[in-house]
């Protein structure tokens, strides 16, 4: 198995960072220091600029390889999951993160997911959360504007393009919004997350006299319910529940 390496300083990037030109000299010096093998210090560096808040596609995705080549397994997937939900389709992201995974002890026979579901997901991380939301604010618009042609129009012809354009603009505008709402939930408040200690016993009551259930390793992606005084519960990806302490887990 082979890792993709691929380093993202591209333009994009290099565009979005480029308003903090300290930020930006930082993405270059982790790009230098990376591509010299110095992965530690190039983590450093990237890191310094996620925690002002920065957040991109890229940016995780250098995150995910330079602890992976740290031999840090867990933070690796964390970050490529992370920079999975700002760019789904892009394919060196889908397979490191798959690379990663491999490496993980747990396997758990999944639940598939609906496909309608998943495919809404999928649609609703294409775009920016804030170009849905254009996109459905811009056809609202233009849907009054034919709506209007519909009502006022004096001809029979303009009168029935109008409606069945609006009706059309209409469905999208709705569409989008609801898009706009889902890529804000998955990125922001997915609910999932990463264990990050060795091995973790999943417990049937948020306390240490709770009863075992299973045992679960570093590396697993989990889904997140409530938490109650320090204990997570967490659903696993064939059905199983249990509590687990908050700190054994970083949120996705």
């Amino acid at each position: 198995m082979k890792l993709k390496l691929k380093i993202f300083f591209i333009l994009f990037a290099a565009i979005s960072v480029c308003s903090y030109s300290q930020e930006t000299e930082k993405f270059r010096t982790g790009v230098e220091d990376y591509t010299a093998g110095n992965f530690n210090e190039a983590l450093h560096s990237w890191i310094d600029i996620y925690n002002t808040g920065y957040r991109s596609a890229s940016l995780n995705y250098n995150i995910g390889n330079a602890y992976f080549k740290l031999g840090e397994i867990p933070n690796a997937i964390l970050f490529y999951e992370r920079a999975y939900l700002l760019k789904p389709a892009d394919e060196n992201i889908n397979y490191n993160l798959n690379i990663a995974k491999s490496l993980t002890v747990d396997r758990f026979n999944e639940i598939p997911e609906l496909f309608f579901i998943k495919w809404f997901n999928f649609i609703s991380l294409i775009l920016h959360g804030n170009t849905w939301s254009l996109i459905s604010i811009i056809s609202f618009l233009l849907c009054l504007v034919f709506l209007s042609l519909y009502i006022y129009s004096s001809k029979y012809s303009f009168k029935v393009a109008g409606f069945w354009i609006s009706m059309i603009l209409f469905v999208i505008s709705i569409s989008s919004i609801s898009f706009s709402w889902q890529n804000r939930t998955l990125v922001y408040d997915s609910h999932k997350g990463i264990i990050s200690t060795p091995q973790v016993s999943g417990k049937s009551s948020p306390d240490l006299s709770g009863t075992d259930l299973f045992v679960i390793h570093e590396g697993t992606k989990v889904n997140i319910g409530e938490e109650v005084s320090g204990w997570y519960e967490i659903t696993l990806s064939d059905g199983n529940k249990g509590w687990v302490p908050a700190n054994s887990l970083n949120i996705i």
